[in-house]
């Protein structure tokens, strides 16, 4: 239960937090097709005049007593990073290209990385992608998977996700540079879930920190617009 607030009288698109939760109100009342039970005992239905409907932003936990408060904070900068590799998530292959994607993501200033290590399974993967997406996570970085093996099928597992695509978010820094003939080979993808950026990334450090490093710079200003946080801009 929530209390101090009139939510009825709060415009949509209204931002709260609580602890480190953020909801956002969509819809203020509600139409009642069917009366309910207290309708049907008291006489009256409050649902179409102060029924309150909000999403879930940015997860978390909350517990009985945290404060609830209106908001215009911006929501955390967090990425993940979801390694695919059959080795890699038996523990027989260390996983050097999630770490420094880990890092790079830190010192460019995302609060909190999660991480995981996968097999190269489609369905696996999809399901990572959507649950870190649910809890608000800003971008989704996967690595490995996107060769041409019959076991490569994180592009797969991305475009099964996305509702938008994002071509340019790609993780090769140019076309196919001459110093990189085999660029070409990959089949990386990117684009976007609810309010999150998947970007693939190759399976190798080296890559993993040449890609990245391209693309990293720009990724925190699309991640702002995608949420509603900053608009476009256009250059002069």
């Amino acid at each position: 239960m929530a209390e101090g607030i009139a939510f009825d009288q709060l415009p949509v698109g209204t931002r709260l937090k609580a602890g480190d939760v953020f909801f956002e109100i969509t819809q203020i009342g509600k139409k009642c097709h069917s009366h309910c039970e207290i309708f049907k005992r008291v006489g009256d239905c409050i649902m179409p005049r102060k029924g309150v409907f909000a999403r879930v932003l940015h997860g978390g936990k909350l517990k009985a007593g945290d404060t609830l408060a209106i908001t215009e904070e911006k929501l955390p900068l967090e990425a993940a990073v979801i390694t695919a590799s059959d080795k890699g998530s038996k523990g027989e292959r260390e996983d050097k290209s999630g770490d420094k994607a880990e890092a790079m993501l830190k010192e460019a200033g995302y609060t909190k990385v999660h991480r995981v290590i996968l097999p190269d399974e489609q369905e696996e993967l999809a399901a990572k992608m959507r649950e870190y997406a649910d809890m608000g996570v800003g971008l989704i970085l996967t690595t490995g998977g996107t060769g041409f093996s019959p076991r490569d099928v994180t592009p797969e597992a991305t475009l099964e996700v996305c509702e938008r695509l994002a071509p340019h978010s790609r993780s090769h820094a140019g076309p196919f540079p001459e110093d990189h003939p085999r660029a070409m080979l990959s089949r990386a993808a990117a684009g976007i879930h609810k309010r999150s950026l998947i970007v693939n990334l190759p399976g190798s450090p080296k890559a993993v920190e040449e890609c990245l490093g391209f693309i990293l710079p720009s990724l925190a200003h699309g991640i702002e617009i995608l949420r509603g946080e900053t608009g476009e801009c256009a250059r002069k």
